[in-house]
């Protein structure tokens, strides 16, 4: 019975060391290792890969991305960068191949004017329109209310007075029904 224990004792320690192993190589793979030549370089690199959007993660950089796309992209930034391009040229590099998604601060262009000058204008729409509402809200508060009625424009004909007393009366009798028959449950 106790090599029975001591052997699945021995087991459960040799998975243990096992999986720990394994958990410690993924940790090591997720690493980044890049030789810049220079101090300068290496900014330039770490600049541009914040400055980059990942095209598969929602609103994430490249550096904050693990997704395979970021990976090669920051090989590709990492490349280029090794080559002696700009950040100009990286920039405009990137956005030939994924479009303006790519920055965070796309171009200001006709396919962009939506993003770029809906915001302000909306915000100033709704600034007017606050403005606006409040002003006529102090006016009907204060009693002057813009709106002059014309007596003669909406003066009644005779047929139109006794049409209106008919159905006025009409209604009130029929009011005292509904009422009466409420009573009287």
């Amino acid at each position: 019975m106790k090599t029975i224990q001591i052997k699945h004792s021995i087991v459960l320690k040799l998975l243990s060391v096992i999986l720990a192993w394994l958990i410690s190589v993924t940790v090591y793979a997720a690493i980044e290792v890049y030789d810049f030549d220079s101090v300068q370089q290496e900014a330039q690199y770490r600049g541009l890969i914040e400055e980059l959007r990942c095209p598969k993660c929602q609103n994430q950089n490249l550096a904050g991305s693990d997704a395979p796309i970021a990976q090669d992209l920051k090989q590709k930034t990492y490349d280029l960068i090794k080559e002696g391009r700009s950040d100009a040229e990286i920039r405009s590099y990137m956005q030939e191949r994924y479009g303006d998604f790519i920055t965070y601060k796309p171009p200001i262009r006709p396919s962009t004017w939506i993003l770029w000058f809906f915001p302000p204008l909306l915000l100033i729409v709704l600034i007017v329109g606050w403005f606006w509402q409040s002003k006529r809200r102090q006016r009907v508060a204060r009693g002057d209310g813009s709106t002059v009625v014309d007596s003669t424009a909406t003066a009644l004909t005779s047929a139109e007075k006794a049409e209106l007393d008919r159905l006025l009366s009409r209604s009130n009798s029929t009011d005292d029904d509904i009422t009466s028959i409420r009573d009287k449950k």
